[in-house]
């Protein structure tokens, strides 16, 4: 099916809005590739809320509201005849939601559920979750969050009747450019001479751009059958080719040699691990194979729905290997340079003050 055929006219609602994710699923669907019929975002970022308003004003189908996933009362009289639910909002930093565990379950795991009774009662089509990689065998209270969230979504698709909301999750590794991901930092420590601090050389990471996220999350709400996680087939990067090839670029426009610009080791946070897994062993036994994704289905179907995972084009139906970042090949650095220069990754302005140099976890010196 084409997008088009999917969401010509169609109501579409996107939770948290103005966040790296949720931004660029705005300005996608408004894009005449989808032809939707109207498109509500939502998000608590006052500031942030105006500007995105202001970007779409000329858009009659855009409509922005001041709101937070822990109102389900809000949630439930935004979503009267909405068709198709994206919930991209989360509180996402590993540190502070690790200081501040009671509110990562209120807005990751509460507001799930918000958005999940909301969509019952407002008899939504279609509701799909933004997980991540951090919800695999979780080793923090983020990553926890983010796996509640997926069994909430999946238990949801379970326990409604056959006209009910179907309920689906897609998870993905890291979106290089995002607020808060290792590329600005990295830019803004080049910008000032260094040095660059990497948390271990051995690092590796699924990698991909902000267009493609979203692209597949989007796509993966057409496949969408219910209660299945949609496993983002990603490139892997070493952290340390990441910064060498940052430096090799970046430092002579700022005026550097690449020579100049050290690299320091600082050490893993609590809870970071030096691979990232997508899909775990226990998984594997549940999954297919599609071109762009893994489908892990349900551990237990529904309840009152007799679902026919009937993708299109399977490619294996029976997987054996985990999909994590240490079972792959990582990209060389001329691949690096690639993938970074066609994403504009290399682009200075990406350095900003929201952006600091130095990176330090909380209790150590500053």
């Amino acid at each position: 099916m084409k997008p088009i055929d999917f969401f010509s006219n169609k109501r579409v609602m996107v939770s948290g809005a103005c966040g790296t994710v949720g931004k660029q699923l705005v300005s996608m669907l408004l894009s005449e590739e989808y032809g939707i019929g109207e498109l509500v975002s939502l998000d608590n970022n006052e500031s942030e809320l105006f500007f995105l308003e202001q970007q779409f004003i000329s858009d009659k189908r855009a409509k922005f509201a001041l709101a937070d996933i822990r109102d389900r009362d809000k949630l439930r009289r935004k979503m009267e005849n909405i068709d198709i639910v994206f919930h991209a909002a989360a509180f996402k930093h590993v540190i502070l939601c690790e200081r501040s565990p009671f509110e990562a379950v209120q807005t990751n795991i509460n507001g799930v559920q918000n958005i999940i009774y909301a969509a019952c009662e407002r008899n939504v089509k279609k509701v799909i979750f933004t997980s991540s990689d951090k919800a695999v065998n979780p080793t923090n209270v983020m990553g926890t969050t983010k796996l509640m969230g997926e069994r909430l979504m999946t238990a949801a698709n379970s326990n409604t009747l056959d006209q009910g909301p179907v309920f689906a999750s897609t998870r993905f590794g890291n979106v290089l450019g995002s607020r808060g991901s290792v590329i600005p930092i990295f830019h803004r420590q080049i910008a000032e001479g260094g040095p660059v601090t990497l948390t271990h050389p051995e690092m590796t990471r699924f990698i991909m751009s902000v267009d493609r996220a979203v692209k597949l999350v989007i796509d993966s709400s057409i496949l969408a059958r219910g209660g299945e996680v949609f496993i983002t087939k990603m490139p892997i990067a070493r952290i340390q080719d990441l910064a060498e090839v940052l430096i090799r670029e970046l430092a002579p426009v700022h005026g550097y040699k690449p020579a100049d610009i050290s690299i320091e080791q600082i050490g893993t946070k609590p809870g970071e691990k030096l691979y990232e897994e997508l899909m775990s062993h226990e998984e594997t036994r549940r999954a297919v194979e599609l071109e762009k994704y893994f489908v892990v289905l349900p551990a237990f179907r529904g309840i009152y729905r007799d679902i026919k995972y009937d993708y299109p084009h399977i490619r294996n139906e029976e997987i054996t290997n985990p999909y994590n970042s240490s079972n792959e090949v990582p990209m060389s650095k001329d691949e690096l340079f690639h993938f970074l220069r066609q994403n504009n990754l290399l682009d200075v302005d990406s350095v900003t003050p929201q952006h600091p140099a130095k990176r330090y976890w909380p209790g150590e010196e500053s």
